[in-house]
């Protein structure tokens, strides 16, 4: 059937000779409708396939049962297992999500936080696009009461909550774990964009150098935008200028994985010379030559976090309930890439500074 010929309680009301809020009432089961009247009803609704409007009856109930996602791209491993994570748990409660993808554009972002409080949905969930340079669209959001949860990448500024992984800590663990495998000259990859998880991780990748008395040289730390080209282009840049360097830790997987083809393309051999490390556990690194040492960041697990914090403020309703904010343990992953010590993986090295 079209959507123009779709059965409406009009229909059924014509068809049984009473009123359209007699039917509507029927089918809502209301008490001064006779069981006679609500089973005749219910009959003529089989017959003509009438379907309700879940969404309208939603509505008319103060809530749409939506809930608005938006990423910066679905086609990374991470982001697309934390939709899964929170749709499974919305599933649960007969929710259903709608997600959008910000691509790291503003004004795209802006465009999209604005359809979703237009299309009613009960609470977005949300990670910040890379070039997000304001915050008036999600505060237009908190001013309607739409219940935000950020994740990842968050808004420090807004008053909101979030899930997040302890991106310093995994930072400090990975670059760490270079140092107790003998390298010394470790640059590090990361990203121009204030957002939070790049200062996070490099702040752990300092902290580790300091604790272990190793100099933080800033011709080591290249900034980009972390996608294999700039992982080719920033191992070219070090040993075009002639800076030594023996190890790389990106903030990004996609990016190690163009620093291992540049290295392999001038015959510099991982880890025996140089070792690398990435963040984020995108599935091809399990399968490069060498695997690549990585940070898992328990995608599934927060995605899960997220919703249920979205829930818990749902169910709170008008009653005060604090901002939470939820900090994961992430997996810290050792691969051949960074076995520089193959008989002792992690050399018994004392940091200079305890931490």
């Amino acid at each position: 059937m079209s959507k123009k010929d779709k059965a409406t309680i009009h229909d059924i009301a014509n068809k049984l000779g009473i009123t359209a809020s007699t039917v509507s009432r029927a089918l809502n089961n209301h008490p001064r409708i006779s069981a006679r009247t609500k089973e005749l009803v219910h009959e003529a609704a089989k017959e003509i396939n009438y379907k309700p409007n879940s969404f309208a009856v939603a509505l008319r109930n103060g809530r749409s049962r939506l809930i608005g996602i938006i990423i910066p791209t679905v086609n990374r491993n991470f982001f697309s297992s934390i939709v899964r994570g929170i749709e499974e748990y919305a599933n649960q409660h007969d929710y259903r999500v709608v997600i959008t993808q910000s691509y790291d554009n503003y004004e795209k972002e802006k465009q999209t936080v604005n359809a979703l409080i237009d299309a009613q949905v009960d609470g977005i969930m949300v990670s910040l696009g890379k070039n997000t340079t304001a915050l008036t669209h999600f505060k237009k959001a908190i001013e309607r009461g739409i219940p935000l949860v950020f994740f990842d990448r968050v808004a420090e500024e807004l008053p909101v909550s979030q899930v997040v992984i302890d991106d310093f800590q995994a930072a400090f663990q990975m670059t760490e774990h270079l140092i107790q495998q003998g390298y010394r000259r470790i640059a590090h990859f990361n990203s121009p964009m204030k957002i939070n998880i790049f200062q996070e991780r490099l702040r752990g990748y300092r902290q580790a150098l300091e604790n272990y008395g190793l100099k933080v040289d800033p011709e080591l730390i290249l900034y980009s935008n972390l996608q294999l080209e700039d992982g080719r282009e920033s191992v070219a840049s070090l040993l075009n200028q002639g800076i030594p360097f023996d190890a790389i830790f990106s903030a990004s997987d996609y990016s190690i994985v163009g620093a291992l083809q540049e290295l392999k393309k001038n015959g510099i051999k991982v880890p025996e010379a140089v070792g690398l490390a990435g963040f984020g556990n995108e599935p091809f690194t399990e399968f490069t030559d060498p695997p690549l040492s990585t940070v898992d960041q328990v995608s599934i697990p927060m995605g899960q976090s997220v919703a249920k914090m979205f829930f818990d403020l749902l169910e709170s309703e008008e009653k005060s309930l604090p901002i939470q904010k939820v900090m994961l343990r992430p997996k810290v992953i050792f691969r051949k890439s960074t076995q520089k010590i193959a008989s002792n993986p992690v050399a018994k090295i004392a940091p200079a500074t305890p931490f």
